[in-house]
């Protein structure tokens, strides 16, 4: 058994305590995210602005019956193209989160890769639960593919990615695209994805810590998404991308998670079916770091060592 606190590093240790054990309180769940809301905003608010970096929201068709979807695109200024894309999706458990607070990640990734990033605005539950997210997170990517003449991306380019729920969004998204057959991907970028309800795993019930995403939080998002408990039987793998039965011809996947994330026993499985599948994929399990503690703590050196390793992965995906 891993003892979680044992684990963290001083610095690691310092930031959980100005956490407040409330943050991940899903019982009210707009009270969360208003609680999240104001977390982030202190979060980023002494962070440099980053400029060269042009933004302009659009609307993207949505699927029959729905909604027009928002999308953020975000372009290196004076970039000539066509150029890669990454298409982001925000993380926030299914039920939190959206585009803004990924501005200065996916402006950061813009201007250091040299792509173009959009980054979609789904629908969260429990008011939309599957299959609105997953749809809407579709409707953005072929609305992506099919404007990247006007948006100077390289269609034969495009790369997907997000971390945490977004992470399992994005690995749905990649079955989702395999199966309609209508947009190629050419690379999946799966940061801690959140990837089974079903939570039976030995990572799932021993991080129980408050102030990281914890296996009460989890059964709740999971729950909000499927409208029916976690866990349950006929789960859609396009909601949670664990279940499905078949993982081949999928775009090559790069999976990073630390070894006190809930999730990270479900994501090694998730690598290692996907390498017997036949799929191209890189795995990485960081030692004393936990869920989101690259962004909590971004100047830890385990940090700083997992954002290259991130980096260069999806530099040599969208440049190689």
């Amino acid at each position: 058994m891993i003892d979680f606190e044992d684990r963290l590093d001083e610095e690691s240790k310092a930031v959980l305590e100005m956490i407040p054990e409330s943050l991940l309180d899903l019982s009210d769940i707009p009270a969360a995210r208003a609680t999240v809301a104001g977390f982030m905003e202190a979060m980023f608010a002494a962070a440099p602005e980053i400029p060269g970096v042009d933004v302009e929201d659009h609307m993207a068709p949505g699927a029959p019956g729905d909604a027009d979807v928002m999308v953020r695109v975000y372009t290196p200024s004076g970039i000539e193209g066509p150029v890669p894309a990454l298409y982001w999706i925000h993380g926030g458990g299914m039920v939190l989160g959206n585009v803004a607070m990924d501005d200065l990640r996916c402006k950061g990734v813009a201007l250091e890769m040299g792509c173009v990033v959009a980054s979609v605005e789904y629908r969260l539950a429990p008011e939309h639960p599957h299959p609105a997210p997953i749809e809407d997170c579709y409707a953005g990517l072929k609305w992506l593919a099919d404007n990247a003449g006007n948006l100077n991306v390289d269609r034969s380019r495009i790369a997907i990615g997000g971390a945490s729920a977004g992470g399992g969004l994005a690995a749905a998204l990649a079955l989702l695209a395999r199966d309609r057959n209508e947009v190629e991907i050419c690379f999946q970028q799966l940061i801690y994805p959140m990837l089974d309800d079903r939570n039976i795993t030995h990572a799932s019930h021993y991080v129980q810590h408050p102030k990281v995403w914890n296996r009460t939080a989890n059964v709740i998002g999971w729950s909000s998404l499927l409208g029916k408990p976690a866990g349950s039987d006929d789960v859609s793998p396009y909601a949670s991308p664990a279940r499905a039965d078949d993982l081949s011809n999928l775009p090559p996947a790069f999976i990073i998670v630390g070894e006190l994330d809930l999730f990270v026993d479900e994501d090694i499985t998730y690598a290692q079916r996907l390498t017997q599948a036949g799929v191209r994929a890189e795995l990485h399990v960081f030692p004393g770091a936990f869920h989101g503690s690259d962004l909590m703590v971004p100047t830890s050196e385990n940090s700083q060592r997992w954002a290259t390793i991130q980096r260069d992965a999806l530099h040599q995906a969208l440049h190689s």
